[in-house]
């Protein structure tokens, strides 16, 4: 019988050696990506701009698609290996049009990584009436993994990387109103929601890919400071949650449980790159190793049972198809 993690059957850690204050620039020590072609969405700013210039710094050709481009320049200034490349993730369109340019060059695609996400927004939804935080954050990792699929065959060993979040604990996913069309809409419930569909996606991605050496992966990078976002959140959530002050100061406590950029990016570079997971896939990972499943209630390390369950990825997968109109047939 195959291994899968179906029901977070390969949710323990493998010992990775590496831990909670690592840096991404440790994680990838001794490897070489010379050759290899990465695409990180969200690689012009935080912890995107430090995976970007870690892989390109190992050899690697790194492809960021921003919706910014002026910006994306300023901040990706000086740095080798480094392509530029427009795409709006709430814009169907501007992914498709991303993706065919990069199937018109006849590249390979070894990494992609999905970095880009939004959180703390209020209730808006894409040009389809989807809401935004599942449209960002899920529907177009799911839309930009279709269609990049030829590619990531072509590499004849790929990884497909979706930065979650701990996060995911928030909220399952509501198959039944995912838009919050009729049901009250919370912020951090409808982040939590996109980031379960992340780690769903992810567990399915890696079942049907690993036949065409295809693997996948979910991570949480940490609570990280100095990072863009929480740049629509307004103080008072901040104040509720009981994270800093009156006057926006956090907390000591709060402070010295965040990490750095560096060590921000740390997981995502160690699910893209370690040999430790050549045989390994669909698992969701924190702190530079996989996670635990954890299946008390509340926020805490690890991964919910939910998040990592059979019938919910395959259910999901269809929706994915349905909201997206794309026959995601990954045997073609």
């Amino acid at each position: 019988m195959r291994q899968n993690n179906y029901q977070g059957a390969l949710q323990q850690p493998i010992g990775s050696g590496f831990g909670v204050t690592s840096t991404a620039s440790e994680v990838i020590k001794g490897i070489d990506l010379t050759g290899k072609i990465a695409i990180v969405t969200g690689g012009n700013t935080g912890i995107g701009l430090e995976t970007a210039k870690v892989l390109a710094g190992a050899g690697a050709t790194v492809i960021i698609p921003a919706r910014d481009i002026e910006k994306a320049k300023r901040n990706l200034e000086g740095i080798s290996n480094i392509e530029m490349e427009a795409m709006d993730l709430m814009d169907t369109t501007s992914i498709d049009a991303f993706a065919e340019r990069f199937l018109a060059s006849g590249r390979p695609l070894h990494l992609l990584i999905h970095n880009a996400g939004i959180m703390w927004v209020p209730l808006r939804w894409d040009n389809r009436g989807y809401e935004s935080q599942l449209a960002t954050n899920y529907l177009a990792q799911f839309q930009l993994t279709a269609r990049l699929w030829p590619a990531l065959k072509k590499a004849h060993g790929a990884r497909v990387v979706n930065v979650s979040s701990q996060g995911h604990q928030f909220g399952t996913f509501d198959f039944d109103d995912p838009n919050f069309l009729n049901r009250e809409y919370e912020t951090l419930l409808s982040y939590g929601q996109s980031k379960t569909a992340s780690n769903l996606f992810a567990l399915e991605l890696d079942e049907r890919g690993k036949a065409f050496g295809i693997r996948a992966y979910s991570l949480h990078p940490g609570s990280i400071n100095g990072t863009e976002l929480a740049r629509e959140a307004p103080l008072e959530l901040f104040q509720k949650l009981g994270y800093c002050d009156a006057n926006g100061v956090l907390f000591p406590e709060v402070a010295a449980a965040l990490k750095t950029i560096p060590q921000g990016a740390a997981t995502t570079v160690w699910c893209a790159t370690s040999p430790m997971l050549n045989t390994i896939g669909g698992v969701y990972c924190e702190d530079c190793d996989i996670a635990d499943l954890v299946l008390e209630e509340g926020v805490t390390k690890g991964v919910k049972p939910y998040s990592v369950d059979e019938f919910n990825a395959k259910r999901l997968w269809k929706l994915s198809e349905t909201m997206t109109g794309i026959l995601f047939n990954t045997a073609e």
